[in-house]
């Protein structure tokens, strides 16, 4: 282990041993503000997005009884306002690595995506996508992206709003899952299907952009300045390695995948642990956790050219890595990054700002889960001036409760 890894660790752990205060804390580099959340007892799984005037949309699942809802809230400075409903159903697919998200269209609307149900089995839904005018008032009919109907897998999905009013929705797609093409070993394979949706709610033809993707690790996609697509995800081979992949919009095609850095992860079975992908005008980064050669790691690759070419990636964890990451590009290059660290018998959320000539210099715990239960995937999003980080907190009040935690973060001089 590096000298400067083991610091890190240091670090941490005289983290760990003190208390977390509930309203802000000072850590380091990053201070805290808690946003409390107009949700209830057994909310989870957040994620978050940002209005052009800088306000923060929160959405999230809660289940009730025998029907679940997927909410939202919107944050104005230190006021939330009231939680609305997006949908609500018996069902309504809960699963704390595939989960809801609302994106912000550029006609100043929102679209929303969630799962349902669509058989008896664990691993049978749809992705179902409505649209709202009035910030989360109202709401659309939901209308399924992908042409299949089987009762098979459809989920991990990414909302990536264009300059019209409408949007790309990526996914992972089950219709071939349990064939097998003759002569390859292709068997299970989980495809990667993109589609052009309008304003309106009409739809273009669905594009195949892999037709052998891992069956469970979340998809991540940007868009940058050239309009382009960038969308990343963990790929499969037949031999079973389960690399991140990248594939591109150029125009009206998309490209080829190719392999972001070859890790050379093998592994006969899905990890659950996707990339995040950001852009800001043609820079890009990516953020991804492997564990290839038994050695788990996060690591970040720049691009400059729209995510066309790629850096050779940067390692970027405390030598105790879990992934769950997320990543925000900056505007001179560096970016924003949080992942997952086991240390001292607890989930650390870690936050860094990545340099691209020293790497994560001074690596932050924003937060430690001390208790039963799993934080999830943290996500972050940027404000006007601050960033934002929403995870899902257990409560230890028995039965899985759970709630959301948010924090506004800043940089202190």
């Amino acid at each position: 282990m590096s000298k400067c890894l083991a610091a890190s660790i240091l670090i941490l752990a005289a983290f760990f041993g003190s208390s977390t205060a509930t309203h802000a804390e000072e850590t380091g580099l990053f201070r805290l503000t808690d946003r409390a959340a107009p949700v209830g007892i057994g909310a989870r799984e957040p994620s978050l997005a940002t209005l052009p005037d800088g306000r923060i949309i929160l959405s999230w699942t809660e289940e009730k009884g025998a029907e679940s809802e997927v909410r939202m809230a919107i944050l104005d400075g230190s006021e939330w306002s009231d939680a609305r409903t997006i949908h609500k159903s018996s069902k309504i697919y809960i699963n704390w690595a595939d989960f809801p998200s609302v994106a912000v269209l550029a006609d100043g609307g929102l679209a929303a995506q969630w799962l349902k149900l669509n058989g008896e089995g664990d691993y049978q839904y749809d992705v179902n996508i409505a649209f709202s005018k009035d910030e989360g008032r109202s709401w659309t009919e939901p209308l399924v992206p992908h042409d299949d109907r089987s009762q098979r897998e459809h989920g991990f999905v990414s909302l990536v709003p264009d300059q019209f009013g409408g949007l790309t929705a990526l996914w992972l797609d089950g219709r071939e899952y349990d064939s097998q093409t003759e002569g390859e070993n292709f068997e299970n394979a989980m495809q990667l299907r993109a589609r052009q949706i309008n304003s309106d709610g009409t739809m273009k033809p669905e594009s195949l952009l892999d037709a052998r993707a891992c069956t469970c690790c979340q998809t991540s996609a940007a868009r940058t300045a050239s309009g382009d697509i960038v969308a990343v995800y963990r790929d499969r081979t037949a031999d079973e390695i389960r690399d991140i992949s990248i594939v591109r919009s150029t125009g009206r095609d998309w490209t080829q995948p190719l392999t972001v850095h070859d890790d050379g992860w093998e592994i006969a079975g899905c990890p659950v642990n996707g990339p995040a992908v950001d852009t800001m005008d043609d820079k890009v980064s990516v953020i991804w956790f492997t564990a290839a050669e038994n050695k788990p790691e996060v690591h970040i690759a720049f691009s400059d050219d729209g995510g066309a070419q790629f850096d050779e990636p940067l390692r970027i964890d405390l030598g105790t890595a879990a992934g769950r990451v997320d990543v925000l590009q900056m505007p001179d290059g560096s970016a924003l990054a949080l992942w997952i660290e086991y240390v001292g018998g607890g989930e650390a959320i870690v936050m860094c700002h990545i340099s691209r000539s020293t790497g994560c210099a001074a690596p932050q715990a924003l937060h430690i889960n001390r208790g039963g239960g799993s934080i999830g995937f943290p996500r972050m999003a940027r404000g006007d001036a601050n960033t934002f980080v929403a995870w899902t907190q257990p409560t230890g009040g028995g039965d899985g409760d759970t709630k959301i935690r948010m924090v506004e973060v800043a940089v202190t001089p």
